[in-house]
């Protein structure tokens, strides 16, 4: 297995196996398709490593199935691995207009609040908080009290967050940042989305 070599050791009084295994949050923003993918990917991976894993799932319908959730919900409950809960917040889509969203972000705090108290209790390794970017972007929760809690979160907890228009501050906050660029998608020539690639 390759081993990455880090082109700077920072004077952080870090051991090399303390800043290997410190807590990371992980940014997937951009336009492309596969932010929500790649997340769901790392989940797997720490289903692997035996990690509890909460998903939260902001602005999508909560009708609507995602083909890993079903995929994470059966490892979660097979005992190979971690365990994995799924919190669902919203009841509308991700990219209709703001205002027809008045119950989103009702919700979306909600879940953030219970996002903070799962941090504080340390519920989870590895939290999915897929979409989050959304009510930041929109001015639904404060960036800067969500870098704040992140920051002072305890123990090793990873965090990802996915969604379009990441805000600068979270960016800039965040350990890995990926922004998803698209190059081509069959939405642009009018193909709807199919089972299978999009759920």
């Amino acid at each position: 297995m390759p081993q990455g070599q880090p082109s700077v050791v920072p004077d952080d009084g870090l051991t090399t196996r303390q800043r290997r295994n410190r807590p990371l949050v992980v940014v997937h923003t951009g336009i492309g398709k596969g932010k929500s993918t790649a997340a769901f990917g790392l989940a797997l991976r720490a289903w692997n490593q035996g990690w509890p894993i909460g998903v939260f799932q902001f602005v999508k319908s909560a009708k609507w199935k995602v083909g890993e959730e079903n995929a994470l919900r059966v490892l979660g409950a097979s005992g190979e691995g971690g365990t994995v809960d799924w919190h669902k917040m919203g009841e509308g889509w991700s990219w209709v207009q703001r205002d027809a969203q008045m119950d989103n972000e009702e919700k979306a705090r909600e879940g953030w609040e219970q996002v903070k108290r799962d941090l504080a209790a340390e519920t989870y390794q590895l939290y999915v908080l897929d979409e989050f970017a959304y009510p930041m972007h929109w001015g639904w929760i404060d960036t800067d009290e969500v870098i704040s809690v992140l920051r002072e979160r305890p123990g090793t907890q990873h965090v990802v967050i996915t969604g379009r228009n990441a805000p600068e501050k979270l960016v800039d906050f965040a350990d890995l940042v990926t922004d998803m660029s698209k190059v081509k998608h069959p939405m642009d020539a009018g193909q709807k989305g199919q089972r299978g690639i999009e759920w």
